[in-house]
């Protein structure tokens, strides 16, 4: 770290949500530099995030897009990685997650946000095509 830079803040794991994943990335899962490839973070993040999706689905859903995708900070081998995915909004046939996740470091003693995503998941019928939701548990329907 730099003079220019500064440490990231001090914060904890979130205990108002649900923890959809959590993992611990291998030396396998680290580039040239030894941080662990964007791309493993971002295929647990589509993980992480279908699991509350196929849950409200009731059922198979395919991701059709990552709206958003930000790297803060980069994931460290042996670093216990958690993901946390809540859904923003449902539509007719789609469902909307947010997903943030962070690395516990040093045996836990530092957390540290690294990454946070939104990313949109269709419904999917047997034929492969989108199909509409089911209602939300408790909804009334006229």
């Amino acid at each position: 770290m730099t003079a220019n830079e500064s440490a990231p803040a001090a914060i904890a794991l979130p205990t108002d949500k649900e923890v959809a994943l959590r993992v611990i990335p291998m030396p396998a899962d680290a580039n040239a530099n030894g941080d662990i490839f964007g791309g493993w973070i971002m295929s647990q993040v589509d993980l992480a995030g279908s699991i509350p999706a196929v849950r409200r689905a009731k059922g198979r859903i395919a991701t059709v897009a990552v709206n958003q995708f930000v790297f803060k900070q980069p994931v460290q081998i042996g670093d216990v990685v958690s993901f946390y995915a809540t859904i923003r909004r449902v539509g007719r046939t789609s469902i909307t997650v947010d997903v943030e996740v962070f690395s516990e470091r040093n045996r836990g003693t530092t957390v540290v946000k690294v990454t946070e995503a939104e990313l949109t998941y269709v419904a999917l019928g047997p034929d492969h095509r989108p199909r509409e939701l089911p209602p939300e548990p408790g909804t009334v329907l006229v």
